[in-house]
Formats: structure tokens, C-alpha cells, sequence
């Protein structure tokens, strides 16, 4: 693959301030992109990726959206393709995780979980598929190994992302030829709040004897990014094999 292969492409990246979203868009700007993020509650966050972005020799944007919103949504394309005249790739990231006994899911945080993580990459999908159209562009969804594992204390979550597994499959069919829609699944990540016994744990399950990093996930992004555009439907564990257990 080329050093710069998305060079003179833009990408968007939702609940790109930090975390995963912030290695995703880290990653596509060393791959030659402009990328535009957008962030809920992280503004010091975003201001400092966007800082990360710009040193690398790419434009950047930040932009204050609730994925929920249809007309923040709107607001956060807009921009985008305002700022960089264009809009080849979008990454649906942005997503709430939230630990409770099925039996203790309160109606309000089942829509909560639902609305970020199904709707939102709906909604999101929706408003920049006449821009992805024009270019041939590509949309890759963030889902997780907790579609296809069922955990307990994470029922709504896991349902969530299993809805965002289909969603992918019918939008790759929807948006054909034009635009390829592919999703990556990961599993354990370790992250800041995230590496204690738990982390432990799960990597002493992982056949790679150890978890995940923003990195592995972000270079399976930029693989359908980047990668041949006839890649379309698929789902892509990043788990080190962590769902064969």
C-alpha cells in the first residue's frame, strides 16, 4: 500500500476526540487524509486531536455533535464538506458502553444504547451518502465482538452493536455500486480506565496472549479505507482471536 494512500481524501470520524476514534483519526491523517471529528463531551479532547492532525500536514476540523440529533448530524456533514470541499470516508465510531444486569435495563438506557449505536451510524450513514456517492466514497462502521458473544451484563449493548452488524450488510447492498460499507468488530482494547484484572484476564483468553490497541482497530480501518473498494458487506473480528474461545 502506498505511504500516503488516502492522500487528497477527507474522512469524517465520529466521537473522534479520543480513545479508538482518536487512533482512527490519527491514522487516516498519516495515510495523507484531511479529517473532520466530531465530539460530544470532549472538547479539550478534540481540540488537542485536531492539534495532532495539523502537525502531521493534513487540515482538521472538530465539530460539536450528538449523533442522536438529525440536525446536528446535518450541521456536522455540512461542515465538514464545507471545510474540505469533499467527503470520501466516514467512520461511525461513536458509541455508548454501559454495564447492567439485563434484568435491571431500564427502558430509558436501553433507547439510550440504541440510539447512539444503531440510529446514530443510521442517521449519520443517511445525511453523507450523496456526498460519499459523488466520489465513490466508503463508510466503515465500528462494531464489536459483543454482537455475535451474548454478555450478560451487557445485553443492550451487545444488541446494539449486533443491530450495527446488519445495518453494515443492508447499507452495503442500499449504497452499491457507488459506495462500499464494510465494519470492524473489536474485541478487548485496552484503553486509559480499562487495563486492570479484567484486561488481564481477557488476554490470558486471547490466542495473541494479549488485547488489543486504538492502533490494531484503526489499521483495520484504514484497510477498508483504502483497501480495494470491491470489499463490500463484510465484518472484520480484530480480536486476536479472542471469539474462539
Amino acid at each position: 500500500m502506498p505511504t500516503q494512500p488516502l492522500s487528497t481524501k477527507s474522512a469524517l470520524v465520529t466521537g473522534g476526540a479520543r480513545r479508538i476514534g482518536r487512533g482512527i483519526a490519527i491514522a487516516l491523517a498519516q495515510a495523507g487524509a484531511d479529517v473532520a471529528i466530531t465530539y460530544l463531551n470532549s472538547k479539550t479532547e478534540a481540540a488537542q486531536t485536531v492539534k495532532e492532525i495539523e502537525a502531521l500536514g493534513r487540515r482538521a476540523l472538530a465539530v460539536e455533535c450528538d449523533v442522536r440529533s438529525e440536525a446536528l448530524v446535518r450541521g456536522a456533514i455540512a461542515a465538514t464538506t464545507s471545510q474540505f470541499g469533499r467527503l470520501d470516508i466516514l467512520v461511525n465510531n461513536a458509541a455508548v458502553y454501559e454495564s447492567v444486569p439485563l434484568e435491571r435495563i431500564s427502558l430509558k438506557q436501553w433507547d439510550a444504547v440504541f440510539e447512539t449505536n444503531a440510529r446514530g451510524p443510521f442517521l449519520v450513514a443517511r445525511e453523507a451518502l450523496p456526498h460519499l456517492r459523488a466520489v465513490r466514497g466508503r463508510i466503515v462502521n465500528i462494531g464489536s465482538l459483543g454482537a455475535t458473544r451474548a454478555w450478560a451484563d451487557h445485553a443492550h449493548y451487545c444488541a446494539s452493536k449486533a443491530a450495527l452488524h446488519m445495518l453494515t450488510q443492508a447499507m452495503a447492498k442500499a449504497f452499491a455500486p457507488e459506495v462500499s460499507v464494510n465494519c470492524v468488530a473489536p474485541g478487548w482494547i485496552d484503553l486509559e480506565g480499562n487495563t486492570g484484572d479484567a484486561g488481564a484476564r481477557f488476554a490470558a483468553r486471547t490466542p495473541m496472549q494479549r488485547n488489543g490497541t486504538a492502533d490494531d482497530v484503526a489499521q483495520a480501518v484504514l484497510f477498508f479505507a483504502a483497501g480495494p473498494q470491491f470489499v463490500t458487506g463484510q465484518i472484520l473480528g480484530v480480536d486476536g482471536g479472542l471469539g474462539l474461545s
